[in-house]
């Protein structure tokens, strides 16, 4: 298992930043996405029953909520908001773009590189290179690519998941939002 990092040459430390990016902005957005922190069940609940909403104050819903309260002659002022809200749910996201589109790109660069020393052994008296020293050079630099697909699979994955549930969310809000729209504009 060694031999594969070892493989992997210098590129192997920018493939373990990708991943360490990767798997942080995963973890927080995994965090910061779950349900309670976006839409909170009872004031979900209030809105929809027309009830004054009350609770899950450091929740997105509840953010858009107070900013609503406070601008209630601007319904446009309130709907940028909530623009604004649905894009910092999908902070990070496009970072894991960059990460499933560069990872396995820098692997294969390590694996170019390490092709290049391979084939650069072989003896000029021959013309033939050592082969089990051959074949061995040329899984280890193979390793490289594998590095970078193993990140950038996660990557990808994450990174999809990620924006569907953004997506479903801002679906809801934007239900929300027209029903407590209206729901201000009455008081």
């Amino acid at each position: 298992m060694l031999d594969i990092f070892k493989g992997a040459g210098v590129l192997i430390y920018p493939l373990a930043l990708c991943s360490l990016i990767a798997v942080y902005i995963l973890c927080e957005r995994l965090y910061a996405l779950r349900k309670d922190a976006v839409l909170p069940d009872d004031l979900v609940e209030a809105i929809i029953e027309g009830r004054v909403a009350q609770g899950g104050r450091h929740s997105v819903i509840a953010r858009i909520i107070e900013f609503a309260q406070r601008h209630k002659d601007d319904p446009e002022a309130v709907k940028a908001f909530a623009r604004l809200e649905v894009n910092r749910m999908e902070r990070g996201i496009p970072y894991l773009d960059v990460i499933y589109a560069a990872a396995p790109l820098i692997g294969l660069t390590g694996t170019v590189t390490g092709l290049l020393q391979v084939f650069s052994q072989i003896s000029p008296e021959t013309g033939l290179p050592d082969p089990v020293a051959f074949t061995k050079g040329v899984a280890l630099a193979l390793s490289a690519t594998v590095i970078g697909l193993t990140i950038a699979i996660p990557s990808l994955v994450g990174a999809g998941f990620l924006q569907r549930r953004v997506e479903n969310y801002a679906a809801k809000l934007d239900l929300l939002l027209e029903r407590l729209l209206t729901q201000v504009g009455k008081s």
